[in-house]
């Protein structure tokens, strides 16, 4: 698509991408990452998969879809957990960043547009030479590590259901995006509250979260 600035972009529905999520094997996340070919648009980076959207499809649909395509993803082990529109054009084009988890950083098939593809670990991500779009748009999708201390949440069935979900991304508008885990000693405290989320007062520092989200 050709913009009124003499920019063009790709895809005439916009595009999307899939910032997608695994634990990693002593605590964090890893996040899959593509080393883009060198023929493609800023080859030689490292950026997500992603690709231009078809007319019907949403951006989470689109995203899903090239990671299988480009990277072998079953689109059934992808949970989805929000979503940023991180680049946009004065012709209307968008390119929309879709975050989602699966529960562990399973093998993967590259195509001809990946010269390489790694789960690298989120606080390394940005030490490798970065596409520009998904340089600048790192710092609003990369999650903070917060724990929720399980064993304060009583033998109930929403303390069961919370703990089958761990470790996960969280979406809190506003605030980010939050990798959350169980007991640990890593990362900001976290606890379930009772009414909207929120920060707790700057003297604990402590992250609000409802039931209702951590359970979507």
């Amino acid at each position: 698509m050709n913009s009124p600035d003499g920019t063009r972009q790709w895809g005439l529905f916009g595009a999307a991408g899939l910032l997608l999520r695994a634990p990693r094997s002593g605590g964090g996340a890893v996040v899959l990452m593509q080393h883009r070919a060198p023929w493609s648009h800023q080859g030689g980076t490292w950026a997500l998969p992603g690709g231009a959207r078809d007319s019907h499809e949403t951006s989470a649909v689109a995203a899903v879809r090239e990671a299988h395509e480009e990277a072998g993803i079953d689109p059934e082990a992808v949970r989805v957990r929000g979503s940023r529109v991180t680049a946009t054009a004065p012709s209307g084009w968008t390119y929309t960043t879709v975050i989602a988890d699966i529960a562990e950083p399973v093998a993967t098939t590259a195509n001809p547009e990946s010269a390489a593809l790694a789960w690298v670990p989120e606080e390394q991500v940005d030490a490798r030479p970065l596409h520009p779009g998904f340089a600048a748009a790192w710092p609003l999708l990369r999650a903070e590590a917060a724990r929720l201390a399980l064993d304060g949440l009583g033998d109930t069935t929403d303390a069961t259901r919370i703990a089958e979900t761990l470790p996960r991304t969280v979406d809190l508008a506003d605030q980010g995006f939050f990798w959350l885990h169980g007991n640990g000693s890593s990362g900001r405290e976290a606890r379930i509250a009772g009414a909207s989320p929120g920060l707790g007062d700057s003297t604990d520092n402590v992250l609000y979260i409802t039931v209702e989200q951590l359970l979507f």
